[in-house]
């Protein structure tokens, strides 16, 4: 089992909180239900995942506001999301990531975890003369893994 860090989930709740504020939206019981769940889920989830595990531990949050939320964290800068080349994407935390990125086996659907080698530094200099947000990056790489070869 996965142990949350309290003062870090602290930090993100300030975050969360701030990004509301400066969007001109209002702390509701369910948005704070919804970052509740996300903080106390680890690893890799899905927007329908979340919305099952809300209604399993019987939270009055609908659907509808489990995605809209994501996107706030989203915009916030607290979790980060990627396709996987799957049709929902998936979601995980920022705070206790260390800059990563993703492949895929095309066979077995695992998925391997490499270190960030930094490349953003290339792009993120460009995109800002852009006048472009960047509220992150990912890249993918799709093969197979030992096992199935």
């Amino acid at each position: 089992m996965v142990k949350t860090n309290t003062h870090l989930v602290s930090n993100e709740r300030a975050k969360f909180l701030g990004h509301l504020a400066r969007a001109g939206l209002r702390k509701s019981q369910g948005r704070e239900l919804v970052f509740s769940q996300v903080m106390g889920t680890h690893g890799h989830f899905t927007a329908e995942e979340l919305a099952k595990s809300c209604s399993d531990k019987k939270l009055n949050v609908s659907r509808a506001t489990v995605y809209r939320v994501l996107r706030d964290l989203l915009e916030a800068g607290i979790i980060r999301e990627t396709a996987f080349g799957d049709k929902h994407h998936h979601f995980e935390h920022v705070y206790d990531e260390k800059p990563h990125h993703h492949a895929q086996c095309v066979r077995c659907h695992r998925f391997i975890e490499f270190p960030d080698r930094k490349e953003d530094k290339v792009y993120h200099p460009y995109l800002n003369k852009q006048g472009f947000k960047i509220l992150g990056h990912e890249m993918h790489f799709y093969g197979i893994c030992r096992e199935c070869l």
